[in-house]
C-alpha cells in the first residue's frame, strides 16, 4: 500500500530515517528496471567495443651485443661511445621520419588511416609509439656470460606484418651499427692522421730552426761546453807535448853539435904535417869514451835546467856519467902503460890506418850534420804546429766565452723540439692504434650485433583484453544503474511502507489496505514491459552477435 498524505511545510525539514537491509531490497525491487537497463546496455556497449577494437599483435626479437673477437688489451677500440648511447643514437636514426615513411610504404601499413587522408606525420608518430626498444641488459647464462642484449618489438593489428616489420627493424639496427662504427672509426683515424701531419710539419720546422741555429753557432752551443773544454784541454796538452818535443829536439841537436865538434877535432888531430911521423895512435875506445862523456855532460846540463838533482832521470844520467869517466880513466891508464916508442919514420901500414880512420871520421861528420839539419827542420815543424794549436785554443776559448749569449735561445728551441717530438710520438702511436682498430672494424671482428632471438610470429593478441573490457563495462553499467536507482529514490519523498508511516507520523498503525488496481491495466503494463525487455535483449544480443561475427570475419 502506498499512501500519499499531504505533508505540511513544517515537516519538510524532518530527517529521513536510516535504511536497513529490507529497505535496500525494497529499493532494488522498486527500481530494478533502472538497474538492469543500464547494466545490460553497458554490457552490450562493452561487447561491441571489445570486438570492434582491432587486435594488436606484438612481435618481438632480441639482439645480442657480441664482444670483440680480439681482446682490447691488444687492439683498443677507437670508438668511445658505450653501447647504450650508441643504441639510442641508432634508434633516433632508424625511427626518423624518412625511414618510418619508407617502412610504411614498403609494407603498406596503416591503410585505413591513409585512406582517410590522415597526415603522414601523425601516422609516423603513431608508429613510433608502436615500436618499443628495450634497454641493454647483461646476459648471465651459459656461454653468453658477460655479454649483453636488448629487445625490439612492434605492435600492429596484423601479426604477419608485425613480424616482417620487426625483422626489418632488426636488419636496420645491425646494418646501422656496422655502418656507424665503421664511419666513426674512419673519421677518428682521419682526424688523428691530420693531427699527426700537423705535428710532423711542426716538428720538421723546429728541427730546421735547430739545425740552422746549430750551423750558425757551431761549437758555441750549450751542450758542446764539455766537448769544448775537452778539446781545449787536449789542445793545451798538445802544446805542452810539442814544447817537450822541441826541447828534446834541441837537446838532441846540442848533443849532435857537440859530437860534431868532437869529430872535427879528431879530424884535425888526424891531419899531421907532411914531414911529421905519426908516433902514436889513439885508441879508438878512448875516443869513443870521450864522446860518450861529452854527450852525457851536455844531457846532464840540459836536464838540470828543467829538473832538480833529486829527479830520477838526473840521478841515472849522473851515475852513467861517473861510470863512463871511470872507464875512460882506465883506458887512458892502460894506453899509457902500453905506449910504444916513437917510430922515427912512418910505415905504409900506419899510413893506411890513418887514412881509413880519417874517412870514418869524415863520414861520421856528414852523418851528424845531416841529423842536425833534420832536428832543425823538426823543431821548425813543431813550432808551426804550436802556432796552429794556439790559434785553435783561441777559437775554443772564444766559443766558450760566447756560449752564455746563446744559451736561452738554444734551450727554448730544444724545449720546443722535445715537446713537438713528444706530441708527434703520441699522435703517431694513437694513429697506428686507430688504423689497426679501423681494420678490425672493416673485418667486422670488433663489437657487433647479431640476432639472438628472431622476430616472433604472435599467435594471440596482446590488446584488447576483451574479458576485462566486458567485465569492466558490466560492472560500470551496474554501478550506473544503482546510482540512477539511488537518485530516483532520493527524489521520491512518499511513504513507502509502515515503517515510514510510524517514523514520520508518530501514530499507531492498526492495519493496512493494499492498493487495488485494474487487472487489465496491470496485465497490459506487464506485457508492455516484457515486450520492451524482450526487444531490448534481442536487439542487444543481435548487436553483440554482429560484433563477434565482424571480429571473426576480419580476424587475420
Amino acid at each position: 500500500m502506498q499512501m500519499q498524505p499531504v505533508i505540511d511545510s513544517s515537516y519538510t525539514s524532518v530527517r529521513r530515517r536510516a535504511l536497513d537491509v529490507e529497505d535496500y531490497i525494497d529499493v532494488v525491487r522498486r527500481h530494478k528496471a533502472w538497474i538492469l537497463g543500464p547494466a545490460f546496455g553497458a554490457l552490450v556497449l562493452a561487447v561491441v567495443v571489445a570486438f570492434l577494437w582491432p587486435d594488436t599483435y606484438v612481435s618481438s626479437a632480441v639482439i645480442r651485443v657480441v664482444p670483440p673477437q680480439v681482446p682490447e688489451t691488444y687492439v683498443p677500440t677507437n670508438i668511445n661511445i658505450e653501447m647504450t648511447q650508441r643504441i639510442n643514437t641508432m634508434a633516433q636514426t632508424i625511427l626518423s621520419r624518412g625511414n618510418l615513411t619508407n617502412i610504411i610504404n614498403t609494407f603498406n601499413l596503416y591503410p585505413r588511416e591513409r585512406q582517410r587522408g590522415r597526415p603522414m606525420e601523425d601516422i609516423v608518430e603513431d608508429m613510433k609509439k608502436d615500436i618499443r626498444i628495450g634497454n641493454v641488459v647483461s646476459l648471465a647464462q651459459g656461454q653468453q656470460r658477460g655479454a649483453s642484449a636488448f629487445s625490439i618489438s612492434f605492435s600492429y593489428e596484423n601479426r604477419i606484418m608485425a613480424q616482417k616489420v620487426t625483422a626489418d627493424l632488426i636488419s636496420r639496427f645491425i646494418s646501422e651499427n656496422t655502418r656507424d662504427r665503421t664511419t666513426q672509426s674512419i673519421l677518428t683515424t682521419q682526424f688523428l692522421k691530420d693531427q699527426w701531419e700537423t705535428a710532423r710539419k711542426e716538428l720538421e720546422e723546429i728541427e730546421d730552426r735547430l739545425a740552422a741555429f746549430r750551423t750558425q753557432n757551431a761549437g758555441r752551443l750549450p751542450d758542446q761546453v764539455q766537448s769544448n773544454w775537452t778539446q781545449l784541454s787536449a789542445l793545451e796538452n798538445r802544446v805542452a807535448n810539442l814544447n817537450g818535443a822541441i826541447s828534446r829536439t834541441n837537446q838532441e841537436k846540442m848533443l849532435l853539435e857537440t859530437e860534431l865538434r868532437t869529430s872535427k877535432n879528431q879530424l884535425a888531430a888526424l891531419t899531421p904535417p907532411p914531414d911529421v911521423v905519426v908516433s902514436q895512435a889513439r885508441n879508438e875506445l878512448i875516443v869513443q869514451a870521450e864522446h860518450e862523456i861529452s854527450a852525457l855532460e851536455t844531457q846532464l846540463a840540459l836536464m838540470r835546467e828543467r829538473y832538480q838533482d833529486s829527479y830520477p832521470d838526473v840521478q841515472k844520467v849522473k851515475a852513467l856519467l861517473e861510470i863512463r869517466k871511470k872507464e875512460h880513466a882506465a883506458l887512458v891508464k892502460d894506453e899509457e902503460q902500453k905506449k910504444p916508442a916513437a917510430v922515427p919514420t912512418s910505415t905504409p901500414r900506419a899510413e893506411y890506418a890513418l887514412s881509413r880512420e880519417k874517412q870514418q871520421i869524415e863520414a861520421n861528420i856528414d852523418r851528424i850534420e845531416t841529423q842536425i839539419r833534420q832536428r832543425a827542420l823538426q823543431a821548425e815543424d813543431f813550432q808551426k804546429e804550436i802556432q796552429s794549436t794556439e790559434a785553435q785554443i783561441k777559437q775554443v776559448q772564444a766559443r766558450l766565452a760566447a756560449i752564455p749569449v746563446s744559451d736561452k735561445e738554444y734551450m727554448e728551441i730544444v724545449r720546443d723540439r722535445e715537446l713537438a717530438k713528444q706530441k708527434y710520438d703520441d699522435l703517431n702511436r694513437k694513429r697506428s692504434q686507430s688504423q689497426i682498430a679501423e681494420e678490425l672494424e672493416r673485418r667486422q671482428q670488433s663489437e657487433t650485433l647479431e640476432v639472438l632471438d628472431p622476430a616472433s610470429l604472435p599467435q594471440t593478441p596482446t590488446e584488447p583484453k576483451r574479458p576485462v573490457l566486458i567485465a569492466i563495462g558490466s560492472v560500470g553499467g551496474i554501478i550506473l544503474g544503482l546510482f540512477m536507482a539511488g537518485a530516483r529514490e532520493a527524489k521520491d519523498s512518499s511513504l513507502k511502507n509502515l515503517k515510514d508511516v510510524r517514523a514520520y507520523t508518530q501514530l499507531t498503525i492498526l492495519g493496512s489496505v493494499p492498493l487495488l488496481e485494474n487487472d487489465l491495466v496491470v496485465r497490459r503494463r506487464k506485457r508492455l514491459a516484457w515486450l520492451a525487455w524482450s526487444t531490448a535483449c534481442l536487439l542487444g544480443l543481435a548487436i553483440m552477435t554482429a560484433a563477434v561475427l565482424y571480429y571473426q570475419l576480419n580476424k587475420v
